[in-house]
Order: structure tokens, then C-alpha cells, then sequence
């Protein structure tokens, strides 16, 4: 029994004084954690308003005499007239990130200690405070520094309304000097079935009134939409601006309550072109295979695709206008009514000439005459066609010129195609050129440089070969045709310049002439002008023998 209790003692001496020495750790551990958790922080307020806070000292200086110096480093720079926010940077240093300004007057520096006392980076903490010094300085400077420019724009402001006011007034007056020296002609009363209802006396009276009336509300409107620019310009009176602007749109309340009453019909509206607008989109989607070949229907060309989807996409707007029409405040008025038919009528009258141009580039479309990329000559036009629209096509020549022709005008001209057989699976356009050469030189010799100058020619297929046509034997030369084919339709120009340079290299390497000779010849005596490799070998020229008669 002792020994159970003195067990127990011992057991009880044991808990007690872990729990003592327990709580003596933690209020020894709470002591040493108390400067850490609480730290005070003094505020940098150059202009009132706390920018930011310092945590540290660093050397002899505390962190209210930091805080301090820094405040009043800002309040410099705002006093500088040369201030320019640009010139404020931060440069990073060994031991700190400085925030400079002009890389010579230093701010501030933002050591790793100050950062860990807000648990960031040293450069997040740099870039922060550059910014809100820069803010402050702008926003005193726009509000605090512009005194003199304020009232001068004041001044400026007034002297411009009075300005105003002087000959909108003058003008009023003019117009009423000029009605009262004309009152006879405008002012003869208002009688109705032999009934004198107003007198010209009484006329001009009351058109004086509603003069007076008018010019008044001219003025006061004036000068009231000037009130709120003049209010804007000083900070402190910039909330009476709104207050104005609120006066004058109170009106706008039964616009908007106009609107509220509509919300049930343009919700309809909304679902009408939801609809319709996923429709287009799937059928857009259809034609775009087809344009893309990936569909495909006998008859109808991949080109074609496009403009039957805006043909069909414009039917079905048309569709929807006239399914939200009902819909539309003020669709049932009769001055709605009127003002439709008006605009029908001044459009069908007056867009005759474009609904030509409409229908006929709808016809050109599926005529397929060309596409854009096409090199084409349409009357004496020759270009890349560059666009085609409903109204116009578009063709750039080899100059760079653009030039618009309306569709309707291409539909009655004849227009050439030359990129229509240039694809890979055809031989080209075949372009020619003609040299006229006497008949003394042997055709040969001419269809053999022809042919070696095409050749050698840019742009020019070898396959099939270039030939030679002889289009014409005239009285003093043969006309020979350099036949060639091109895949670069549109470098027309400059694979005949190419052509021709290598016909005259090639000639004159051959010691042909390219001249068209006219002959002046007695032919007894002379020589013929058939090659020799024709005539005989015991050929001789006749002597040249006159004979008297």
C-alpha cells in the first residue's frame, strides 16, 4: 500500500512540473515572437494620402526618419517644373533595388529586409512603389499645379461662349429686322369661310412671340452645354458636370421606359435572328464544302458556291426583316407607314442602273468567264482581276493601275480570258510575235533562230516546243510567226521583251538582218532573190542589156 502510494506521488510530482516548465516555454516563446508579429510601420504621405509604408531602419536612420526623407525626396520632384514621369526608374544594386530619378537623385532603396517585412521580392516591392510615386506626383500636378492654365482655359472658355451668344444673337436679330421689313408680304392674316380668325397684326404678334421664345431656349441651351465643359475643368466643381448632363437627360426616362415596355418584343426579335443566324451558318457550312470540293454535285462548280450562299443568305435576311417587322415599335404608325413606301420608291427609282450592275454580275458569276487571279482583257483593258463584287470588277493592269469596271459593262463586252488553260494539266497560252524577213534569206536559217531565241527565253515551256507558222508571203518579205508557251499569263510583257531581245541576239549571231526589204529592180541583168541552194550550179546572172524600140 506505501509503495502504490508513493508511486502515485511520484507520478503526480512528475505531471505537475512538465506542466510547469510547459508553460513557462510558452510564455518565454511568446515574449521572443511578440517583436515579430507586431512591427510598427511609419507611413510616407507627401501629399496627405499614405503611398506606402517603411518597416526598418537601416544605419542611424530610423524608419519615421526614412519614411520622412523619402516624403519630402517626392514633395522635390513635385515642385519641379521639368518634372518628367519617364525619367523615374528603378536601378538594382548590389544590395538593394534604388528607385531613381535621371539615374542621379536617388528616391529610395528597397533593401531585402523591408521586403521580407511584407513577404515579397525586393524588385516587386521597387516596381510597386514606383508606381504609386508616379501616380501621386501626376495626379498633384493635374489637380494641384495647373491653377494658372486652369483659369486661363476658364478665360478662354468664356470669352468663346460670348462669342457665341454675340452672333447667334445677331443673327436672330437680322432674321427679325428682316421679317418686320417684309410684314406685308409674309403677315396677311389667317381667314377661313369668310371668318377673320387672325388679323396680320395678330399674325406678326404671335410669330414675334414664338421668335422671342425660340431665341431664348437658343440661348439658355447655350449657355447650359457650356456649363458642364466649364464645371470639368476644376476638380473641385468637376461634380456638378454630371449633375447638369442629369438634368438635361431626364427627359430620356420615357425613352427608356419607352425601351422597358419593348423588352417582350425584342426578346422575340433576339430568338427570330438566333434562328435564323444558326441556319445561315449551317448552310454556310454547306457551301464552304462545296467550295472546298469536299462536296460535290454534278453541274454545279465549286466556284459557284460562294455567290449562291450570299444569294441564299440574302433571301433569308429578307425573310427575317419581314418576320421582325410586326415586331418593331412603331411598325403599325401611318408616318412610319409613309416614310417606307417613301424610301421604296426614291430606291427603285433611283437604283436602276445599280440593280443592272447586280444582275449582271449574278449572270457573269455563273458564266464563269474568269475568277480572281485571272489575267483578262475586257475592250481595250487588260489586267489581273483583283475583286469582284455585285456591282463592279476590279482589274490591276501590268502598270498598276486599278480600274473599276461595272458589271453591267463586262456582261455587253467581249472579254479574253488568258489564264483559262494555264493549269498544270494544259500546255499553256501560246503567245506569238512576227519578224518580216526578206526572200533572199533561207526560211531554215529563220525558223532555226526563231526557235533558239524562244528557248532561251524565261517563262517559256520547253514542252511542247516553240514553232514557227509563215502567216503571209507579201511583195518584198515572208512574215514569220514565233509560236511559245507560258504558264505566267500575267507576265505578259515581260516575256515578250525577253523574246524579243533574244531574237536580236540570236539573229545577229546567225548574221541575219531583221528588215523588211522593197525592191526597185529591172529585171534583166540583175541577180534573183532566190537562195542559192536552189539554183543551179552553172547559174550565172544575166548581163544587163537596154534595148531600143
Amino acid at each position: 500500500m506505501k509503495k502504490k502510494l508513493l508511486c502515485f506521488l511520484v507520478f503526480f510530482i512528475t505531471l505537475f512540473s512538465s506542466l510547469v516548465f510547459a508553460q513557462k516555454d510558452s510564455v518565454q516563446l511568446s515574449k521572443t515572437a511578440v517583436p515579430e508579429l507586431v512591427q510598427k510601420k511609419y507611413p510616407v504621405a507627401p501629399f496627405r494620402d499614405t503611398l506606402f509604408y517603411v518597416y526598418n531602419k537601416v544605419g542611424s536612420f530610423s524608419a519615421e526618419s526614412r519614411a520622412d526623407a523619402i516624403a519630402g525626396k517626392i514633395r522635390k520632384l513635385y515642385e519641379d517644373s521639368f518634372f518628367k514621369e519617364d525619367s523615374i526608374s528603378v536601378v538594382p544594386s548590389d544590395i538593394s533595388q534604388d528607385i531613381m530619378y535621371k539615374n542621379d537623385f536617388v528616391i529610395m532603396s528597397i533593401l531585402e529586409i523591408d521586403a521580407k517585412a511584407e513577404n515579397q521580392t525586393a524588385a516587386y516591392i521597387a516596381k510597386r512603389n514606383l508606381s504609386l510615386i508616379k501616380k501621386a506626383i501626376i495626379y498633384q500636378n493635374e489637380n494641384y499645379s495647373m491653377l494658372p492654365k486652369r483659369l486661363g482655359y476658364t478665360a478662354l472658355l468664356i470669352l468663346i461662349i460670348s462669342i457665341v451668344l454675340y452672333f447667334v444673337g445677331k443673327a436672330f436679330n437680322r432674321v427679325k429686322l428682316h421679317i418686320l421689313k417684309n410684314s406685308d408680304k409674309y403677315f396677311k392674316g389667317f381667314n377661313y369661310n369668310n371668318i377673320k380668325i387672325l388679323s396680320p397684326q395678330k399674325q406678326q404678334s404671335l410669330l414675334m412671340q414664338l421668335y422671342s421664345f425660340v431665341k431664348g431656349i437658343t440661348l439658355v441651351l447655350i449657355v447650359y452645354l457650356s456649363l458642364p465643359i466649364l464645371f470639368s475643368i476644376f476638380p473641385a466643381t468637376e461634380a456638378y458636370t454630371t449633375t447638369l448632363l442629369r438634368w438635361i437627360l431626364t427627359p430620356a426616362k420615357l425613352a427608356v421606359m419607352g425601351f422597358v415596355d419593348f423588352l417582350p418584343s425584342l426578346v422575340t426579335i433576339v430568338v427570330i435572328v438566333f434562328i435564323f443566324k444558326y441556319t445561315i451558318k449551317v448552310i454556310r457550312f454547306f457551301f464552304d464544302e462545296i467550295k472546298k470540293e469536299n462536296i460535290k454535285i454534278d453541274g454545279f462548280y465549286s466556284d459557284w458556291a460562294m455567290p449562291t450562299f450570299n444569294i441564299v443568305r440574302f433571301l433569308l435576311l429578307a425573310f427575317m426583316v419581314v418576320i421582325i417587322f410586326p415586331y418593331l415599335p412603331g411598325s403599325d404608325s401611318p408616318i412610319f407607314k409613309g416614310v417606307s413606301v417613301f424610301v421604296g420608291i426614291l430606291f427603285s427609282l433611283g437604283s436602276s442602273n445599280a440593280i443592272a450592275n447586280m444582275v449582271a454580275g449574278l449572270v457573269i458569276t455563273y458564266m464563269r468567264p474568269f475568277k480572281i487571279g485571272d489575267f483578262i482583257k475586257i475592250g481595250d483593258v487588260s489586267g489581273e482581276v483583283i475583286e469582284k463584287t455585285a456591282l463592279v470588277t476590279r482589274i490591276r493592269t501590268p502598270k498598276f493601275e486599278d480600274i473599276t469596271i461595272p458589271n453591267a459593262t463586262v456582261l455587253s463586252s467581249t472579254s479574253t480570258n488568258y489564264s483559262s488553260n494555264t493549269k498544270q494539266v494544259n500546255n499553256g497560252l501560246l503567245i506569238h510575235s512576227t519578224v518580216s524577213i526578206g526572200y533572199d534569206v533561207p526560211w531554215a536559217a529563220i525558223h532555226k533562230a526563231l526557235i533558239e531565241a524562244a528557248l532561251k527565253t524565261e517563262m517559256v515551256e520547253k514542252t511542247p516546243q516553240p514553232f514557227v507558222l509563215q502567216t503571209s508571203l507579201d511583195d518584198f518579205y515572208v512574215s514569220y510567226q514565233i509560236n511559245v508557251y507560258t504558264k505566267h499569263p500575267t507576265q505578259q510583257p515581260l516575256i515578250y521583251s525577253s523574246l524579243h531581245q533574244n531574237i536580236q541576239d540570236s539573229f545577229n549571231a546567225a548574221g541575219i538582218e531583221i528588215m523588211s526589204p522593197h525592191y526597185n529592180a529591172v529585171r534583166d541583168g540583175n541577180n534573183t532573190t532566190i537562195p542559192e541552194n536552189y539554183l543551179k550550179d552553172d547559174y550565172e546572172a544575166p548581163s544587163f542589156n537596154i534595148k531600143k524600140q
